[in-house]
């Protein structure tokens, strides 16, 4: 499910704005990044979305979008 995100974000973001961004992580160890410089994207398991609890580390930001 990880990777199907990931590959819809990654065409979405080349498609409409020409951007190419860095993927880091792997689906089968629960959690993928894709770094567009001023823009991050984090995905998660639910396991390791529990264990990372990045809602408190980036408690201060401003939060744009979140899917469960």
């Amino acid at each position: 499910m990880l990777d199907n995100l990931a590959d819809e974000i990654i065409k979405y973001q080349k498609g409409n704005y020409g951007l190419v961004g860095r993927v880091e992580g792997l689906p089968q160890e629960g959690w993928i990044l894709l770094d567009y410089g001023d823009l991050i994207v984090h995905l998660f398991s639910p396991g390791r979305r529990d264990y990372y609890r990045l809602e408190e580390l980036w408690g201060q930001g401003k939060v744009l979008l979140h899917l469960h």
